[in-house]
């Protein structure tokens, strides 16, 4: 008697939208077929504005805006994927916020901003997908906290994430395979900013902007077969951070922007992988990180233009990549204090990565086929002042043009 298969698809459009989903249930023998069409026309907005004095307790804000997201699961079964996410607007998402006097509890900001999502989960079940995603205009998200006065007594967390285009999967006892293609030719900006004057804890301003972004995790007795395409030929995706304070105790701003993105991790079976990433815009990344005193402050800033990364833990890896990029990638990290202990600052820039490792301890095996072409200007810089006096100073930079990383070990190893 066949299990019964039970799968779950939710659907949410922001605005003008065309979805076709269907959501069934149905014996694991004849498997499920789920059928995803958006289509995103008009622009889609998110703004929050916060001004408060002297808070008690902590301050949360949350700012999303996105095009198109599809999610859903599957157990005990089998379930086709077929999703079609065409964004045609802008996304925007901002966060603004103004704190004065005495902040007493954790600040957190997470501003987000997306042209579409796709996420679909299996559980002891097999799991195909045939994905196409394509994302033109702006995707942009913000967090800006602008008060001099500012004392952040708990410490923050500060956040802006904008992508146009997201495929995440993730598997238990699964097979996970099938089609990817990502396209997109918008613009993408992640910001974020704070002015402080005293933070007596932990404090970090974080900001990633990717054009297209692959996810696939996988465990307990899965297996991986994928064959991932993203091309991205947008102006520019840049991503920046400004983390700022008179004293700060443990202070960090960072930033990480990619063109090309596809991350996949498995655990007990094998891996095998197709992948093509071609970009043509300009990839900036930039962190700065200033204060008079300080106890620990860093600032690390990386940009990718495409990026792979494939690994299991398990006996057998194949990759078959081809990257090209022919735009430019520029990354900079700054530090600019006075008097302070430990200051760390790191700038790293690269064309084309790849990196695929499998278990040693499994006896793995490991094959690849890898092609790279980078022709854009690959830069990596670091700046370090310390006007007064400091402990110690750890710079880096490191910029290049195309590398590739594979070996059999264990991921902690």
């Amino acid at each position: 008697m066949a299990i019964p298969a039970r799968i779950r698809l939710a659907g949410t459009i922001a605005a003008t939208a065309l979805c076709v989903a269907a959501a069934t249930e149905a014996s694991a023998q004849d498997g499920t077929i789920v059928l995803n069409e958006q289509l995103q026309l008009g622009d889609v907005f998110s703004h929050q504005t916060l001004n408060v004095v002297d808070a008690q307790d902590q301050v949360t804000v949350s700012t999303s805006a996105q095009g198109n997201s599809a999610s859903g699961a599957v157990e005990n079964g089998s379930v086709t994927v077929q999703s079609d996410q065409q964004m045609q607007g802008d996304a925007v998402a901002t966060t603004d916020m103004t704190l004065g006097g005495d902040t007493d509890g954790l600040v957190t900001a997470t501003t987000q901003a997306g042209g579409n999502y796709l996420a679909v989960s299996a559980y002891d079940a097999d799991l195909t997908v045939d994905a196409a995603q394509s994302s033109t205009g702006l995707v942009s998200a913000t967090s800006e906290l602008g008060e001099d006065d500012a004392r952040l007594l708990g410490g923050a967390v500060i956040n802006a994430s904008a992508i146009s285009n997201t495929v995440a999967l993730y598997g238990e006892g699964a097979s996970v395979g099938g089609a990817i293609d990502q396209s997109s030719s918008a613009t993408v900006r992640a910001y974020d900013r704070i002015e402080t004057q005293y933070i007596p804890a932990e404090a970090s301003v974080s900001s990633q902007a990717i054009i297209n972004a692959v996810a696939v995790t996988s465990g307990q007795t899965s297996g991986q077969d994928l064959r991932i395409v993203q091309t991205s030929t947008g102006d520019f995706v840049e991503a920046e951070s400004s983390a700022n304070a008179g004293n700060a105790w443990d202070l960090t701003g960072r930033a990480h922007a990619a063109a090309n993105q596809a991350v996949l991790y498995n655990e007990g079976g094998s891996v095998v992988v197709e992948s093509s990433q071609d970009n043509t815009s300009f990839v900036r990344a930039a962190a700065t990180t200033t204060a008079y005193d300080y106890g620990r402050a860093e600032a690390h800033a990386r940009g990718a233009a495409n990026e792979l990364s494939v690994g299991n833990n398990d006996i057998y890896v194949e990759i078959d990549n081809s990257q090209i990029n022919s735009g430019g990638v520029a990354v900079t990290a700054t530090f600019s204090g006075t008097n302070g202990y430990d200051a760390y600052v790191g700038a790293d820039a690269v064309g084309n990565s790849v990196t695929g490792y499998a278990c040693s301890e499994c006896e793995g095996y490991l094959e690849a086929r890898n092609s790279q072409t980078n022709s854009g200007d690959v830069s990596a810089i670091a700046s370090t002042t310390v006007a007064g006096s400091g402990r110690a100073a750890i710079t880096g930079a490191n910029a290049v043009g195309n590398s590739a990383t594979f070996h059999v070990s264990r991921p902690s190893h």
